[in-house]
């Protein structure tokens, strides 16, 4: 069904031109997959800003990474030359990938390290990106990266929860801020593989609540899955919620997309959804109000998927990935990566989102 999307007229709104690298030698690959909230007369984006080593030789990778020397956390660089490593497979700009002991197929380094940026604007279009990094990953759970971060608003305090990247995998860990100017952290709250963490802004019938996504090895797939909490650190009472589909445009990978938003008609949760070819769209699930892992309705097609030329060329090409919404006036504005490279927004009505959805 076809439903009005407003793409901004600006976008793409923040490109990886307009971002200081943190370090000399390092090239900004990409600014994208942002968290989104309001602070007091201000919207604030918190990005994540994807870097790599500048001037490699043909053939060759230079690997960032963050470790700890002397009980201090120093940024290191590993070399690849491809030619000396044929083992590894190279044909994801991502990521170096080769085939383990067991036959397994593993990521053995990232091409790019990530941090933590605020951007921040007046109207929601203009934005003032800060010239330094707002958060440095840290080699006890981040040595390889903080990715894709989500704010969630509980009374005055702003949870933020992302992607802590390691060699032991992809966990997810948690910040606390009532300024964003300083940050607690709370260390890891989801083991690895567990990603694409939102957190509902409110409590539901006494408990948090919040998404996740486990990646299954053997039995399984890439699912979401809906836990419980007495205090935002210590999860359980895991269920699954819902998970790929056989076929169309959800059949790789279903997960995370932007924080929970409640309306009079239930929860509006917007997700993402790959296929297996990789390609990144957003849809929608309308969930109880008193019981959010019932599903009232959902989006049977994509609500936003890649159709521009800044969606579909980029870092990673035919992506639209969200991390962050603000509903406002019936309207849900979301802010969302582009290909991996950039920041975008589309507006859409709630009306049209229901329309989508098949409701009134």
């Amino acid at each position: 069904m076809m439903i009005k999307v407003n793409r901004c007229n600006q976008n793409p709104l923040i490109t990886p031109e307009e971002v200081r690298p943190s370090r000399d030698e390092f090239k900004v690959d990409g600014i994208f997959n942002c968290g989104v909230t309001r602070y007091k007369d201000e919207i604030i984006l918190l990005c994540r800003v994807a870097e790599s080593v500048k001037n490699v030789p043909q053939g060759s990778y230079k690997i960032p990474f963050v470790t700890k020397k002397q009980g201090r956390d120093e940024m290191e660089v590993v070399t690849i030359v491809q030619s000396e490593h044929p083992e590894f497979d190279y044909s994801d700009s991502r990521s170096i990938w080769r085939i383990d002991a067991q036959g397994m197929k593993k990521i053995t380094y990232l091409t790019s390290l990530s941090h933590l940026r605020i951007a921040r604007s007046k109207d929601g279009i203009y934005f003032t990106l800060d010239d330094h990094p707002t958060i440095m990953p840290r080699a006890e759970d981040e040595s390889w990266g903080m990715e894709d971060p989500r704010i969630t608003k509980i009374e005055d305090n702003y949870y933020i929860n992302y992607t802590s990247v390691t060699r032991h995998g992809a966990a997810t860990s948690l910040l606390i801020t009532k300024d964003f100017v300083t940050f607690e952290r709370k260390g890891v709250i989801f083991a690895p593989e567990n990603k694409d963490v939102t957190i509902f802004p409110e409590k539901i019938d006494g408990s948090y609540v919040a998404f996740n996504r486990p990646v299954p090895c053997s039995i399984g797939y890439p699912d979401m899955w809906i836990a419980k909490s007495p205090d935002l650190i210590h999860w359980g009472q895991q269920r699954h919620f819902t998970g790929v589909t056989e076929d169309g445009w959800e059949n790789g990978r279903i997960g995370g997309g932007a924080v929970p938003f409640r309306t009079e008609k239930g929860w509006i949760k917007i997700y993402h959804g790959a296929d297996q070819e990789n390609r990144y769209c957003l849809g929608a699930f309308l969930l109880d109000k008193d019981d959010p892992t019932k599903i009232i309705a959902r989006t049977k097609d994509p609500i936003l998927k890649p159709e521009t030329d800044y969606e579909k060329e980029g870092f990673f090409g035919n992506v639209v990935f969200t991390c962050g919404c603000l509903f406002e006036n019936d309207i849900v504005s979301i802010y969302y990566g582009a290909a991996d490279d950039k920041i975008c927004r589309a507006d859409i009505h709630i009306r049209e989102v229901y329309k989508a959805m098949q409701i009134l």
